[in-house]
């Protein structure tokens, strides 16, 4: 209950400091503006009305400039066009709505006020003011935003680097890959001998990709070669993956399409009479990883999503696109977008 009351305090508040704010404007403008105004009280009060009219306007005009250029013109990305059409939309709105409320309020009052060179430089320092503020208040909001999305960022991939590490390195994955390579490295050295390169493959890609925020497709392709090779070694013909990508241009997030591979086989069952088919492939700009469904009951679903959520908090702070999922009854998909190359 003091909790409503104080919020319902500090928005009335609030809105009594935003219709005291032009009014005492105004009255301040007229008495430095117009001296001779303050002659005759009923002169004074008039044109006083008449400034505070124009600080109202002036005040939620140019706020509202502020939030639609924020919309469409970034401070961080293109400053000097953001400033150049801040600085040309806030004296545009002030020569137009001194004008415009001059003829207005004359013709209501029956009042004559005219606007001469003076009034204009002063209304034009009092809207640089105003914008001043207001873009002063976006840009830091701005900075700080940018300051904490750089942070989270970073949290997000030091998480990820874990997580990935993590992954590869858990004794589930080691044990599997060394119970492989003990079956086959008797019955065909040949083999074990591609095997224990391709799962050096893994650990190097894994340590070389642990700081970069961006790799090649082709890069991460390769990897996933090298995994799927390690996985279809130990699942035989029961895993069956098909890549499907006319070309193989553009960057993705490090290990992002392994892990979509991992939570495929981790959570389905891979069996003779259950075979997992997992196709990656290109629709526009995302790269896709879709596999058919046959749940494992015994997967604790409720770390399921975390893996998942993890790509698409990185995918955040790389790109507007988003990590798209797909879920039907019978497929699985994920869309990854393919985020192009800058030189």
């Amino acid at each position: 209950m003091f909790a409503e009351t104080n919020l319902v305090l500090k928005k009335t508040f609030h809105y009594i400091r935003l219709i005291l704010f032009p009014i005492v404007g105004g009255f301040i403008t007229t008495y430095f503006v117009c001296p001779a105004c303050t002659e005759s009280a009923s002169n004074f009060s008039r044109v006083s009305i008449f400034s505070s009219i124009i600080w109202f306007i002036l005040w939620f005009g140019n706020k509202y400039i502020a939030v639609t250029l924020d919309q469409h013109i970034s401070w961080t990305e293109t400053p000097a066009k953001r400033f150049v059409w801040a600085l040309l939309s806030s004296v545009s709105f002030t020569l137009g709505t001194l004008y415009l409320l001059m003829f207005v309020y004359n013709w209501v009052t029956d009042f004559d006020i005219t606007i001469d060179s003076k009034t204009i430089y002063y209304s034009i320092i009092i809207t640089l003011a105003l914008s001043a503020f207001f873009y002063g208040k976006d840009f830091l909001h701005n900075w700080r935003k940018a300051a904490l999305d750089a942070a989270v960022y970073k949290k997000e991939m030091a998480w990820a680097q874990y997580e990935a590490l993590r992954s590869q390195l858990n004794p589930h994955f080691l044990f599997n890959s060394l119970n492989v390579l003990t079956n086959i490295v008797y019955e065909d050295p040949a083999k074990a001998a591609r095997f224990i390169k391709q799962l050096s493959e893994v650990y190097r890609y894994v340590l070389d990709t642990r700081e970069k925020e961006l790799v090649l497709l082709e890069e991460e392709l390769h990897f996933v070669n090298s995994y799927l090779y390690l996985q279809q070694i130990r699942f035989g013909n029961n895993l069956k993956v098909h890549i499907d990508l006319p070309n193989e241009n553009g960057q993705v997030a490090p290990l992002a399409l392994q892990l979509l591979l991992e939570n495929a086989i981790k959570h389905n069952i891979i069996s003779l009479e259950d075979p997992l088919s997992i196709r990656i492939f290109q629709d526009n700009h995302y790269l896709c990883v879709a596999n058919n469904l046959q749940i494992k009951h015994s997967v604790n679903q409720d770390n399921s999503g975390l893996g998942l959520e993890n790509i698409r908090e990185r995918y955040r702070f790389l790109t507007p696109d988003k990590v798209i999922v797909e879920k039907t009854n019978d497929t699985f998909t994920v869309k990854l977008p393919i985020i192009p190359y800058k030189i």
